[in-house]
C-alpha cells in the first residue's frame, strides 16, 4: 500500500510519538539517525529526515554481476560486497549485514530475507524491469524500499524487436539452419518484404515507440495500441493510434510491447487470433504470458499465423519438447532483449545510482514500492484509500477501446480545512487504479506524480467543503475522464465525463453514482452495470441468470430517471461470470447495454 501524506504535529507529545513510531518500524542501524524537521516557516508539518553519520559508510551486497561502471559508481559511496550465486540460506546470513542488495532475475529476495535482515536493510535494487523476484509486501512491511532500472535497456529491446522483424520475414534462421546441414533450398525460404506493409505495436511505451521509429525507417506503415499513449508523440512519428480490435484486423506483422498484468495476460489467444489477417507474423520481445502458447500453436498450424518470432516465453527456458519452440515457422532467442554490451552497463549505472540516491534519503522515481506509515494516519485513511483506487479502476474500465485517457478530474468532499487533509495519498491511489491494471508501473506516493506525467496524465483536484464532522476525513470522492468515449453510454455525466462516485459507509467503500445516476453497491469482488428499461421483474430475470451459474449477488442497486424510464442497475458479483451469462444477461430485451468491471 502506498505511503500517506504526512500527519499535523501539533503538540510535542505528537513529535515525540512520530519518531519513536517511525524509529520502531523502520529500525536503522548506529550509523544512521531519525529526525522531524519543520517543512517551512510557520508550516505544522513536519519530514522526516534519516541521514548517515559522515565516519560511516553502508554496505551494498551485489548478489550478481553487474557492470563495472555501476560498480565504480557505487564504491565511491558505499562498501562493496560482489558475491555471486548465494544460496537461499547464504543470502539469509549475509543480508544482516548489509544496507543495501542489487539482484538482477536469478536471485529471489523473499520474506525471509527481509525477515533475517533484521531492519537494516534499506534498499533492495533490481537491475532490470522485471521485480517478480522481490516479495513487494514484505519489502513494504520491513520498511525497504525496492528500485528499478527501467529505462537503460530500451534503445537494446527495440533494436532485437527489428532484428527479429527482419529476420522472421526473410527465414534467416531456418535458411542458415538449412545451409549448415548441406542443403541449398533457396526456393523454400522466400521470404516476404517490410516495405508498405502495416506493423501494428501493441503497447506505445518506450520500447514500443523505438521500434516504432525503426519500422517507418524500413518503408512500414505503423499503428499503434495503447490506452495511455500520448497522441501528440505518436503523430510526431507519424504513427496513428488504434483500438485493439482493429489493431489485430489490419496488420501484417504485429509486435509486442505490452506489460504482464490481469488485463494482458494471454490476451493473444484463440478467440482474437480468429480476427487476425490471415497470414501475420508476430514478434514478441515483451512478456511470454501475453501470448497464450497453446492457441499460438494452433494458430499457426492454421495458418492464421504464419510466422512468430519470440524472445520470452511464459515458462523459461521453456521445455525442449516444446511444439511451438520445435514450429518450423517459429524462430526463438533465450530472451536476449536487454542482452548487449551498453544495455548491461546503462542497466548497472541506473540502477547503482538509484540505490545510492535511496540510501542517501532522496526519493526514486523508480521505486517500484511505499515506505512504511505512522499506523494512526494509515488506520484512518484506509477505506478511503481502497475506495480511491476502486474509483481508478472503475473509470479506467469504463473508457472505450480506442480512446487514450488524458485528462482527470478528482473531487474531494469534506468538512475539514484545506490544510487539514493532504490528498497526495489519495491521489496516488487514484493514479494506481487508473494505470496499473494495464501497466507494469507498480505505482505508489514516491511515483505517482512522476507516473502518470511520463504517461501524458493530467490529473487536476477539487475540494468541496461540505457540512459536516470534521472527525470523518472524507465525505465522497468523485472521478471525472473528459475527452473519451465509454464502453458504457451511461457513465457519461451531463457534462460530457465519465464519472464515478463513491463514498465509505460502515468501513466498506461504495459506488454511489455513476454517470448521472444514483446507485448503491459495495465495491467488493466485482460489479456489473446494466442500463435498461425501468419495469419490473428486471432484478429477478438478472439475479436468476446469475443464480443459475452459482454467482453469488453480495449487493444489487437500481438508479433511474423515473418510473418506467431508463434505470441503472449495479450489480455486486463475488465470482466472474462467464460470457455465456453475461451474454444472456446482455440479451434480456430491457437491457439496452452492459458492462461487467473487476474490481
Amino acid at each position: 500500500m502506498a505511503a500517506s501524506a504526512s500527519p499535523t504535529l501539533r503538540t510535542p507529545s505528537l513529535r515525540t510519538s512520530l519518531l519513536s513510531s517511525f524509529s520502531s518500524k523502520l529500525p536503522l542501524p548506529s550509523a544512521f539517525s531519525v529526525n522531524l524537521r519543520p517543512r517551512s516557516v510557520g508550516a505544522p508539518r513536519f519530514v522526516v529526515l534519516v541521514s548517515a553519520s559522515l565516519n560511516a559508510k553502508p554496505t551494498v551486497l551485489v548478489a550478481e554481476k553487474l557492470g563495472e561502471a555501476g560498480l565504480d559508481l557505487l564504491k565511491e559511496f558505499a562498501n562493496v560486497d560482489c558475491s555471486y550465486n548465494l544460496s537461499p540460506e547464504e543470502l539469509c546470513t549475509k543480508i544482516s549485514l548489509c544496507d543495501a542488495l542489487i539482484v538482477r532475475s536469478g536471485t529471489k529476495v523473499s520474506r525471509e530475507v527481509f525477515e533475517s535482515s533484521g531492519g537494516r536493510l534499506k534498499v533492495v535494487g533490481r537491475a532490470g524491469v522485471g521485480i517478480d523476484n522481490v516479495d513487494l509486501a514484505a519489502a513494504t512491511e520491513h520498511g525497504c524500499l525496492v528500485v528499478n532500472a527501467p529505462t537503460a535497456n530500451t534503445v537494446a529491446a527495440a533494436e532485437h524487436g527489428i532484428a527479429l522483424l527482419t529476420a522472421m520475414a526473410r527465414n534467416v534462421a531456418q535458411a542458415d539452419a538449412s545451409v549448415k546441414a548441406g542443403k541449398w533450398q533457396r526456393n523454400k525460404y522466400v521470404g516476404v518484404s517490410l516495405v508498405g506493409k502495416t506493423l501494428a505495436v501493441m503497447g506505445f511505451g518506450k520500447v514500443g515507440s523505438e521500434v516504432a521509429r525503426r519500422a517507418k525507417g524500413l518503408g512500414m506503415h505503423v499503428i499503434a495500441h495503447d490506452p495511455y499513449a500520448p497522441a501528440d508523440r505518436a503523430r510526431a512519428i507519424g504513427v496513428e493510434l488504434v483500438g485493439f480490435d482493429e489493431a489485430i484486423a489490419t496488420a501484417d506483422f504485429l509486435s509486442l510491447h505490452m506489460p504482464l498484468t490481469p488485463a494482458t495476460s494471454k490476451i493473444l489467444n484463440d478467440e482474437n487470433f480468429a480476427k487476425m489477417k490471415k497470414g501475420v507474423r508476430i514478434v514478441n520481445v515483451a512478456r511470454g504470458g501475453v501470448i497464450d502458447e497453446e492457441a499460438l500453436v494452433r494458430a499457426l498450424d492454421a495458418g492464421i499465423v504464419a510466422q512468430a518470432a519470440l524472445d520470452v516465453f511464459t515458462v523459461e527456458p521453456p521445455p525442449k519438447d516444446s511444439k511451438l519452440i520445435q514450429h518450423e515457422n517459429v524462430t526463438v532467442t533465450p530472451h536476449l532483449g536487454a542482452s548487449t554490451m551498453e544495455a548491461q552497463e546503462g542497466v548497472a549505472v541506473e540502477i547503482a545510482e538509484a540505490v545510492v540516491g535511496a540510501l542517501k534519503g532522496e526519493l526514486a522515481a523508480t521505486a517500484v514500492n511505499a515506505p512504511m506509515v505512522p499506523a494512526e494516519v494509515l488506520t484512518e485513511l484506509k477505506p478511503f484509500v481502497e475506495l480511491a483506487e476502486k474509483l481508478g479502476r472503475l473509470a479506467v474500465q469504463l473508457v472505450a477501446g480506442g480512446s487514450g485517457v488524458k485528462t482527470v478530474k478528482v473531487t474531494y468532499a469534506s468538512s475539514r480545512a484545506p490544510d487539514d487533509l493532504d490528498t497526495r495519498l489519495l491521489r496516488a491511489m487514484i493514479t494506481k487504479g487508473l494505470i496499473e491494471p494495464i501497466s507494469s508501473v507498480f505505482v505508489n506516493l514516491v511515483n505517482a506524480d512522476f507516473t502518470a506525467k511520463q504517461r501524458g496524465l493530467r490529473i487536476t483536484e477539487e475540494r468541496v467543503i461540505i457540512d459536516g464532522s470534521p472527525e470523518k476525513p472524507l465525505e465522497y470522492i468523485q472521478v471525472q475522464i473528459a475527452n473519451v468515449e465509454s464502453k458504457f453510454a451511461s457513465a457519461i455525466s451531463d457534462s460530457g465525463e465519465i464519472k464515478v462516485e463513491g463514498l465509505v459507509k460502515d468501513g466498506v467503500p461504495h459506488l454511489t453514482k455513476v454517470g448521472s445516476f444514483e446507485v448503491d453497491v459495495s465495491l467488493e469482488g466485482s460489479i456489473i452495470l446494466c442500463r435498461q428499461v425501468d419495469q419490473p421483474g428486471m432484478i429477478g430475470k438478472v439475479g436468476s441468470i446469475l443464480g443459475e451459474e452459482n454467482v453469488n449477488v453480495s449487493f444489487m442497486s437500481v438508479g433511474r430517471i423515473a418510473p418506467r424510464k431508463q434505470a441503472v442497475m449495479a450489480i455486486g458479483v463475488d465470482e466472474q461470470p462467464s460470457k455465456e451469462s453475461l451474454k444472456r444477461i446482455g440479451d434480456v430485451p430491457a437491457i439496452e447495454e452492459f458492462v461487467f468491471l473487476k474490481l
